[in-house]
């Protein structure tokens, strides 16, 4: 539940919301996605929703795309409520939180964001 998050720039000082750049925002994201159960349902939950839209195009069906957001959300709600203990970043942030949510992904898939422990984070 923590609302601040140092930077690099000023190690001591907290960041406090409203964050002013996306940069400053992603770090801070991270912090509010430390457990590595979070980071798998987000992974996940992203997964799924790039699956709803994959069937929707595929199809033509609408409601792959709803399922596939819906999942997808219930997944990351799901990290946030009973392994992070705090409240998504989407709460602060809509438009950052759901960029982030997709560079996650990519962090994950290029390696720089690990889903076995934190301490394997390649991010800066």
């Amino acid at each position: 539940m923590n609302q601040a998050v140092s930077t690099k720039e000023s190690p001591n000082q907290p960041l406090a919301m409203p964050i002013r750049n996306y940069g400053e925002f992603y770090r801070f994201y991270l912090t509010e996605h430390s457990n590595v159960m979070s980071r798998r349902l987000h992974a996940l939950g992203s997964i799924a929703g790039l699956y709803g839209i994959y069937k929707t195009i595929k199809t033509g069906r609408k409601r792959y795309l709803l399922k596939g957001i819906v999942t997808g959300y219930a997944c990351a709600w799901v990290g946030h409520f009973f392994f992070e203990k705090n409240k998504p970043a989407s709460f602060k942030q809509p438009l950052y939180s759901f960029v982030s949510d997709w560079r996650m992904l990519s962090d994950v898939c290029r390696g720089r964001v690990s889903l076995r422990h934190q301490k394997y984070d390649k991010v800066n």
